[in-house]
C-alpha cells in the first residue's frame, strides 16, 4: 500500500515538473548600463517619473536594490569589465580606465591598441587588454558567430568592453568631432553608420542645444539643497569642448537611443530565432565637479530625462522586436565620480595627500637603508612601482623591501593603510583585504597600494582635478525585466559579478571563462 502511494506521489510530481514550460530563449538581450545610477536616487525621485520608464521596470521586473562591486576602487571601465565577464580586475585585468605600464612607465588606456586604426577617430582601439571572455563572446561562440553583438556608448572603453573580443561592432562618440566612431578591430564599419553620421549625428542637432529643467524648480524637492532657481546650460563657450560636455548631460542618452534605433532598423538584430545581444550605456553622473547639493535640481532633472529615455527605448524595442522577445537588463557601474572637499565651515576632518611627495620621501628612505639608487621607479593612482631591476642587481629581497616601504608609508598623514603586493597575493584573508586583492592585478598594479583616509583630498599633478576620498557605499540597482520574469523586489545585497552568468543562463550558453559566480534566480 505504502509502495503504491509513494509511486503515485512520484508520478504526480514528475508529471507536474514535465508539464512546466521551459523559459523561452529571448531573441534579444538588451543590457543597459547606466553609469553612476544610484538606487537611492532612483527611489527618491519616483514622484517625478512617468509610467513607461523606471516605474514600469520597477513594477513589473525583478529588482535587486543593492548590487555591489566585489572589489575596491571601481571606476567605469573596471565595473563594466566585471559586469560582462563575471570576474574581478585581479583576473580580467582591467584595473581602471588607465594604469601605469610597467614596461614603458607611462600611463596607458585600457583599450588602447596601436595595431588597429579607428573609424571616424584617430584613436587606436581594441579589447586586447581584457584578459578573459565576456558573455558577448560566449554567445558568439555558442552560435558559431551567427548571433549579432553590438555595443553603443558615449565612452570608448564602455563600448569596447561591452562588445568584447568577438562582437560585431562597438560605437562611441568622438568628442572632437561629434560623430559616432569605431575601430577596425571589428568588422567593416556598417554602411548605415556613414549615412547616420552624415545626417543625424550629434554634431548636427546639438549646435544650439540648451539644458533647462523639464519641470519647474519647485518640483525638484526630492533632495535637500537650493532648487528655487532654474538652471540653463549651453554646450558651447570659451575653452569648452562641447561634445565632451554633451556626454555629461542626459541628452547623450537620447543620442545613444537614436543610434540604437538606426541599428535596429538597418540590421538583422532580434529578427530571427538566434539570440542577439545589444549593449547600451547611459550617463547619470553629475554635470560639473561641484558638491552634489549645489546641483540638486540638475541631478533630479537628469533622472527624469533618463526615465523618458528608457520609456522611448522600450517603445523602440516593442516596435522593432516585440517586447515579448526581449530580456531587458538594467544595471549600473557602482561608483560615482569624486567630488571636491566640503568647505571648511562644516569642520569635516581632512587634509591634502600628495602621492609625489610620498614617492620622493620613500626613495630617500630606501637609499638610506639600502644604498644609492632610484628605488621608486614610478607612481600613479595611489600606487607606487618599485625598480625591480635595481633590486635584483643589488640582490635585495623584494618582499622585505616591499614590507619596509609599507611600514614607512603608513606613517604619513592621511594614509589609512598600505598594501604590499606580497601581502595581497600571499597574505592572510580579511574582508577588506579581499576587496583590495580583487582590484589588484599582479602584472598591472603597483608594488604598493596606498589607501587614503576618507575626507582627505588627493592632490593631482599636471592640472588634473583633485578629488576627496569617500568610502561610503554606493547603492546600485539591477532590474531584470521581460516575458516570464516575476515581479519582485529584493533588498539583500548581491554581487555584480553574478550578472554575466545570469544572462548566460537565460541564453543557455556557457558563463564567461573566468566567472566563478552562480546565476541569480529569476
Amino acid at each position: 500500500m505504502k509502495k503504491g502511494l509513494i509511486t503515485s506521489i512520484l508520478a504526480l510530481t514528475f508529471s507536474s515538473l514535465q508539464a512546466q514550460p521551459q523559459p523561452v530563449i529571448p531573441k534579444l538581450v538588451v543590457m543597459l548600463t547606466v553609469d553612476q545610477l544610484r538606487t537611492d536616487y532612483l527611489e527618491h525621485f519616483a514622484p517625478l517619473y512617468g509610467d513607461k520608464g523606471f516605474r514600469r521596470l520597477m513594477r513589473e521586473g525583478k529588482v535587486f536594490c543593492q548590487t555591489e562591486m566585489p572589489f575596491a576602487n571601481a571606476d567605469r571601465a573596471s565595473a563594466l569589465a566585471t559586469l560582462y565577464t563575471g570576474s574581478t580586475p585581479s583576473v580580467h585585468g582591467i584595473i581602471g580606465e588607465n594604469w601605469m605600464d610597467a614596461q614603458t612607465l607611462r600611463p596607458i588606456n585600457c583599450v588602447d591598441d596601436p595595431a588597429f586604426m579607428g573609424n571616424y577617430t584617430k584613436e587606436n582601439t581594441s579589447p586586447a587588454r581584457l584578459l578573459t571572455s565576456t558573455v558577448a563572446d560566449e554567445l558568439r561562440i555558442a552560435t558559431r558567430n551567427r548571433s549579432l553583438v553590438y555595443a553603443i556608448a558615449p565612452f570608448r572603453e564602455a563600448a569596447v568592453l561591452a562588445a568584447g573580443h568577438a562582437g560585431n561592432g562597438a560605437f562611441w562618440l568622438n568628442t572632437q568631432t561629434g560623430k559616432w566612431c569605431s575601430t577596425t578591430y571589428y568588422e567593416n564599419l556598417p554602411w548605415w553608420v556613414d549615412g547616420f553620421n552624415e545626417n543625424n549625428a550629434p554634431d548636427i542637432h546639438t549646435r544650439a542645444m540648451m539644458w533647462t529643467p523639464l519641470y519647474s524648480p519647485e518640483r525638484y524637492n526630492c533632495l535637500p539643497g537650493e532648487t528655487t532657481e532654474s538652471f540653463r546650460y549651453g554646450l558651447t563657450g570659451e575653452g569648452i569642448n562641447k561634445y565632451r560636455r554633451l556626454t555629461r548631460t542626459p541628452f547623450i542618452n537620447d543620442e545613444v537611443n537614436r543610434l540604437a534605433a538606426e541599428l535596429l532598423k538597418q540590421s538583422q538584430v532580434g529578427r530571427d530565432s538566434i539570440p542577439d545581444l545589444l549593449s547600451l550605456t547611459y550617463y547619470a553622473g553629475i554635470f560639473h565637479p561641484a558638491p552634489t547639493l549645489s546641483q540638486s535640481a540638475e541631478i533630479q532633472d537628469t533622472y527624469v530625462r533618463i526615465d523618458r529615455s528608457i520609456a522611448d527605448l522600450l517603445d523602440l524595442l516593442d516596435r522593432q522586436v516585440g517586447l515579448r522577445n526581449v530580456l531587458f537588463c538594467l544595471t549600473a557601474t557602482g561608483h560615482t565620480e569624486p567630488q571636491p572637499a566640503d568647505t571648511d565651515i562644516y569642520h569635516i576632518p581632512g587634509g591634502e595627500f600628495y602621492l609625489n611627495r610620498c614617492a620622493t620621501l620613500l626613495n630617500m628612505y630606501l637609499m638610506a637603508t639600502y644604498g644609492e639608487g632610484k628605488y621608486v621607479e614610478a607612481y600613479y593612482d595611489q600606487q607606487i612601482y618599485l625598480n625591480h631591476k635595481l633590486i635584483e642587481e643589488k640582490q635585495l629581497n623584494l618582499t622585505e623591501l616591499q614590507e619596509k616601504a609599507a611600514e614607512f608609508l603608513v606613517q604619513f598623514s592621511g594614509v589609512n593603510e598600505v598594501y604590499s603586493a606580497h601581502r595581497l597575493l600571499l597574505g592572510s584573508w580579511s574582508p577588506q583585504a579581499d576587496r583590495i586583492r580583487n582590484s589588484y592585478h599582479r602584472l598591472r598594479s603597483g608594488d604598493l597600494l596606498i589607501e587614503v583616509l576618507p575626507g582627505w583630498t588627493i592632490m593631482q599633478e599636471n592640472g588634473a582635478e583633485h578629488h576627496t576620498v569617500r568610502t561610503a557605499n554606493i547603492p546600485s540597482p539591477l532590474i531584470l525585466w521581460g516575458s516570464g520574469i516575476q515581479a519582485e523586489t529584493i533588498r539583500i545585497p548581491v554581487s555584480a559579478a553574478r550578472i554575466a552568468p545570469t544572462l548566460a543562463s537565460a541564453l543557455r550558453i556557457r558563463a564567461p571563462n573566468a566567472c566563478t559566480e552562480l546565476p541569480l534566480d529569476f
